[in-house]
């Protein structure tokens, strides 16, 4: 299938570079300042956890709804569109009064969030389609930047006593003016054959649902896998190891640049052993390096365990992503939103899933339900050889 260049597709891929550090770094702003949210609007841990949930749910929601609306109306106005719905919905938290003015900020921004993950998703397939080699983890790798980078600046601003309804607000107006100039540069998969001299692909069939189920329960294993990090990683180190809290930053830390790092290198090995060996060979240096972090009682062994941990979870969702939009090119975001959207229930399963383990037995203990995880996802990855070549991807590639 031709590309239609209405820009050079290394601008097109600069473009998604920006949407996916925009994403980021909307969501990093918002995490950083929730503590001053939740004061400001006077509710609870419970009730903070509940409004969470929502913004889950209308994530998941804008993700079903975001995946067919790419395929009939094209990524290039959805993505826009859907950067500036977040940019809109990051107003609402630093303004919000009670739980309920709360509750209804959180399930725009949530809606706009998987609207935008959906739709960048599908657009990054479609410009990986005008590249002789992979490209895609390093934009989930600029996900990770944007992240890092609110991080720092909503530190700055909160040392500065910087209100969040400005810090908030601040950072919706730049996803607004960002979207709508990055816009520009989108590109679609659907024109017509630029080289009218090259043979017409031939009609494929529709994807199995099979094949549809087994790549979203990959993701969902993953990305669970990468939810129990987020979330208890410093905490193994805390409550199991017993260091200060200052220390146990590093567990999380070693985990996350790991992952960075690793999807930035991702692509170009990827070109070499293909998908299906970067997710079996990927998940299987999860499962020894978070086998490291219960088994061994030890700080630096335990760096080295989420390390490894972040380095083998890196690559494999960027290639269940990619395999999912190549599928079917003319329902690429359809396939797209139900791989991402198990995926995304994964990731906001996995941690609470742990948290009610951990009624019945050791943290330590309860890790081993990501490792079993990613021992099956080894077992299962040769599913990616199943999906069809297409045509405008290189015999070896």
């Amino acid at each position: 299938m031709s590309i239609d260049i209405a820009a050079p597709p290394r601008a097109a891929r600069v473009a998604t570079w920006t949407y996916f550090g925009l994403n980021g770094f909307a969501v990093g702003m918002w995490v950083v300042h929730i503590p001053n949210v939740e004061r400001a609007t006077g509710i609870s841990h419970s009730t903070l956890g509940f409004l969470l949930l929502i913004l889950g749910g209308a994530a998941f929601l804008g993700m079903q709804v975001a995946g067919p609306l790419a395929d009939r109306v094209g990524q290039r106005r959805l993505v826009p569109a859907a950067g500036v719905l977040l940019g809109l919905s990051l107003f609402g938290p630093g303004l919000a009064q009670n739980w309920w003015t709360l509750g209804l900020a959180l399930f725009v921004f949530g809606f706009g969030n998987g609207s935008l993950d959906v739709g960048m998703n599908s657009h990054a397939v479609v410009v990986e389609r005008a590249y002789p080699r992979p490209i895609m983890a390093a934009f989930h790798a600029m996900w990770s930047i944007g992240g890092a980078f609110a991080a720092l600046i909503g530190a700055a601003t909160l040392k500065a006593a910087v209100p969040t309804a400005v810090s908030l607000s601040a950072c919706g107006a730049l996803c607004i003016a960002v979207s709508l100039y990055m816009s520009r540069y989108l590109i679609e998969a659907d024109a017509p054959v630029e080289d009218e001299t090259a043979d017409a692909p031939a009609p494929t069939a529709p994807p199995s649902k099979k094949l549809v189920w087994q790549l979203g329960g990959l993701a969902f294993g993953l990305m669970l896998a990468e939810g129990v990090a987020n979330d208890w990683a410093a905490l193994q180190f805390r409550d199991v190891l017993g260091t200060s809290t200052s220390t146990a930053a590093y567990a999380y830390g070693a985990f996350a640049v790991a992952m960075t790092v690793g999807r930035f290198a991702t692509d170009r090995v990827a070109a070499v052993i293909g998908p299906a060996a970067i997710v079996r060979y990927g998940a299987a240096l999860a499962a020894i390096g978070l086998t490291m972090v219960i088994v061994v009682p030890w700080v630096p062994v335990a760096l080295v365990g989420w390390a490894l941990f972040g380095l083998g979870l890196s690559g494999g969702v960027p290639q269940l992503f990619t395999a999912a939009g190549n599928l079917d090119t003319k329902a690429s975001g359809a396939l797209m939103a139900k791989v991402v959207g198990l995926g995304y229930v994964g990731l906001l399963a996995g941690p609470a899933l742990i948290g009610g383990l951990t009624h019945w037995m050791p943290l330590n203990v309860a890790f081993a339900l990501p490792v079993i995880l990613c021992v099956l996802t080894v077992i299962a990855a040769p599913v990616l050889r199943s999906r069809s070549r297409q045509p405008s991807e290189p015999a070896n590639r």
